[in-house]
């Protein structure tokens, strides 16, 4: 979603929904899941209870969006790495790292909101978890194609390594225990894909 940079003013442009959704996601990030109430995000997007029941038929159903959103942005990221690599699979495994790496800055004083929002969601029939859970299926799915077209001899375990990696990188990142993680994250999936015999530079034949 949109940076929260000059708040007031942009979401004073945006429609209904947007509203809510951009006040959702500000209070979700900053106070987590179960602490917000309608209420406050009906006054934080300066609208009523009435109003977002009109959008989102329960709060469940609100975080969902707001989940499917970011699950979005994710999945432009693999887009964006395959349309700016056609052919170079092992460059488009790295692009994926460098997005993760680009926003651990972020993450440090937010926390992934995937991961924040499943500490919240322990039951699986969550319409929010499974939001969750059907975007890490999608994304493992892609992961695991890039590896194959990149010649790696065992997609699988070269995909769930670099899942370690990225996902680790977020959780060290929040909670302070590593320093310089988007260095270090690149550095090991640059060794994931290299010790697999896939160059980043080099399409596969």
């Amino acid at each position: 979603m949109a940076s929260t940079a000059r708040r007031p003013t942009r979401v004073a442009k945006l429609p209904p929904r947007e509203r809510i959704l951009d006040a959702a996601e500000e209070l979700f990030q900053s106070e987590g899941i179960r602490r917000v109430g309608v209420q406050a995000i009906a006054e934080k997007a300066e609208t009523t209870k009435m109003a977002i029941y009109r959008h989102f038929e329960t709060k469940d159903a609100l975080v969902a969006e707001w989940l499917r959103i970011v699950a979005a942005d994710y999945q432009a990221a693999f887009d964006r790495v395959e349309a700016e690599s056609p052919g170079r699979p092992g460059e488009q495994i790295l692009g994926l790292a460098r997005f993760i790496a680009e926003g651990l800055p972020r993450i440090s004083y937010r926390g992934c909101p995937f991961i924040n929002s499943l500490a919240e969601l322990p039951d699986r029939a969550h319409p929010a978890r499974q939001v969750i859970e059907q975007h890490k299926a999608r994304q493992t799915r892609r992961l695991v194609a890039m590896c194959a077209e990149a010649g790696l001899p065992d997609p699988e375990q070269a995909a769930a390594e670099i899942t370690f990696a990225l996902e680790g990188a977020q959780v060290s990142t929040q909670n302070g225990s590593i320093d310089r993680t988007g260095d270090r994250l690149m550095r090991i999936v640059e060794a994931i894909v290299d010790r697999h015999g896939a160059p980043a530079g080099r399409p596969h034949a």
